[in-house]
Order: structure tokens, then sequence, then C-alpha cells
């Protein structure tokens, strides 16, 4: 298991009758060459683990699920995206292993986080669940991305 936290992700400001219609919490450059997992995301609580409760009192978020490749069985240069040759004609379906985009509809938590006034940004803390029944032990962190973004709409 490993867990990574965002900066710190400004909240909108809303005017006093404003309501947010939905938010969600946007992960880019999502590695999934290692193992898969479920990543549990928890807002406000940079204490989250594995252990802890995914309920609204706890800042659970949601979650997002990685089906990893855990490794790469193939020739050398196989699993490397950036090294691929590829020209304007090449009507190849892009690279396996190109990082993913992940979103997590997050509505509610964001919703509990503007009802405090106080609170200008809120801090994601994602934890990584891997099925240890599924893999062998991986030496390699599975939960990777490059950053996250809050993203909010109105109605």
């Amino acid at each position: 298991m490993n867990i990574v936290r965002s900066e710190p992700l400004e909240l909108p400001e809303l005017e006093p009758d404003e309501e947010i219609s939905r938010a969600d919490l946007v992960f880019y450059g999502v590695d999934h060459s290692g193992p898969s997992y479920e990543g549990r995301v928890f807002l406000n609580n940079t204490g989250a683990n594995a252990d802890t409760a995914r309920s609204p009192q706890e800042g659970y978020a949601g979650s997002f699920a990685v089906f990893g490749h855990n490794g790469c069985f193939g020739d050398e240069g196989h699993c490397l995206p950036d090294q691929r040759y590829v020209d304007e004609f090449d009507v190849r379906a892009p690279h396996p292993l190109r990082p993913l985009t992940m979103t997590v509809i997050a509505t509610d938590a964001v919703r509990s986080a503007l009802a405090d006034p106080s609170v200008q940004a809120v801090t994601a803390t994602v934890v990584a669940i891997v099925p240890e029944d599924d893999y062998p032990k991986s030496s390699q962190d599975p939960l990777k991305f490059d950053y996250v973004r809050l993203l909010t709409y109105g109605d």
C-alpha cells in the first residue's frame, strides 16, 4: 500500500445562494505499469490509510480502479511508450502503457468542505489498495500520478 497527498486544491468562491451541481477530482498521468489497485480518495484527511472507513465523516470522496500491467514481459523497449516510433501516417492505436486520466465524482465531499466557510482549499489523500491475493508483492509503488485538479460545475 502506498499513500499520496496532493497539494492544496483551491475551492471555488460561491455567492451565498449559489451551489455546485457537481465536483470532479481529475487525476492526470496515472501510471498503470505496476499492479492493479483501487485508489481510495479522502478530502482533508491526511491520516487516511487502508483501514480508514469510507464514510463522509472521514472525508471519503470516492475511488478509482486501475487495471495494472504488473510489469513488462515483452522484448526490450516493449514497455517504453516514449520510445515507440510514430509518424504522421501511423494508424496504430496509442501505446497501451500511455498514462491514464482518472476522474472521481466527489460532489458530496466537496459540498461538505464548502459548508465550512473557513475552509479555502482541500487536500486529496489517495490510498492505494492492492489485492494481495491476486498479485505477488511488487517492489514498485503502484500509485503514481502527475497531478490532480478539482473541477466544479454550477447550475
